[in-house]
């Protein structure tokens, strides 16, 4: 098995750290990785408002050129040492499905690997970000109804996400499933929707997609748990979908953190 971080951002990130490549791919070294997959977070479609305060979900789109160009320029240098696979987080936004294809298409010649997420629920006729603050959480909680509501809301746009239709070079991974769950220790559940999920997960084989094992989670103090339950990973594996691991690391240091939670689930 290939060992890989398949889920890293960038510099190019306005809600991360100044890390340079150079500096993820030489954690990525020191740690006896042989691939890295950057996933920075794509331009959100035209038309679309950003809903966090700082319009900071996502890269710029004037500095694809920027970006594209320093990651040809590391894969090169790095070539002999690991594998660089130059890549996007792609936000799955109900109502911009024909807008992120579009994307896809102009850009796909310079991608290698992708993940495909849900950050934006359409809950009525508004954006909220799902992972953005605890203390914006409770506003989607009472526009959704209800805390199980609002689940129920993340795992039907998960599986709108799955089912969608972006083409030929729509992400073949599916991010952080469990994303949902970023503050439970403010806002436990006490519901299961073990069926909804069950069923994300059948779309997701039916679909011939990956899984981002993603440990950022842990790193999280309102969560504490990485962004997949222990059945789903059973589930996973009995169903012959790929895991892949996702440090979605931000910063330099986060590459490859608790691998071993991850080798360990396999085996």
């Amino acid at each position: 098995m290939i060992k890989k971080d398949g889920h890293v951002h960038t510099p190019f990130c306005p809600h991360g750290t100044a890390d340079s490549f150079e500096m993820y791919i030489e954690k990525a070294l020191n740690i006896g990785l042989e691939e890295i997959t950057f996933t920075e977070h794509a331009p959100l479609p035209d038309g679309f408002s950003d809903p966090v305060p700082d319009s900071d979900s996502a890269m710029s789109r004037r500095l694809l050129n920027d970006y594209f160009s320093q990651l040809l320029t590391v894969k090169e240098k790095y070539s002999k040492d690991i594998k660089v696979n130059i890549g996007f987080e792609i936000d799955y936004i109900e109502g911009f499905e024909q807008e992120t294809q579009a994307f896809l298409d102009e850009y796909s010649k310079y991608v290698d690997d992708a993940v495909l997420s849900v950050h934006f629920l359409k809950i009525g006729d508004h954006y909220y970000c799902v992972d953005f603050h605890e203390s914006a959480f409770p506003q989607m909680i009472e526009a959704a109804g209800s805390l199980k509501s609002l689940h129920k809301k993340y795992y039907e746009t998960l599986l709108a996400a799955v089912k969608s239709k972006l083409g030929p070079h729509k992400p073949k991974r599916l991010g952080h499933l469990t994303l949902i769950n970023k503050f439970q220790k403010r806002f436990p559940s006490d519901f299961d929707l073990k069926n909804m999920q069950y069923d994300l997960l059948l779309a997701i084989k039916e679909q011939n997609m990956e899984l981002d094992f993603n440990v950022a989670g842990l790193r999280k103090d309102l969560c504490g748990a990485i962004y997949l339950d222990q059945w789903m990973i059973n589930e996973a594996k009995k169903q012959n979908i790929p895991l892949i691991y996702g440090s979605d690391a931000h910063s330099a240091k986060d590459v490859g953190a608790h691998y071993s939670l991850f080798k360990e689930a396999l085996f």
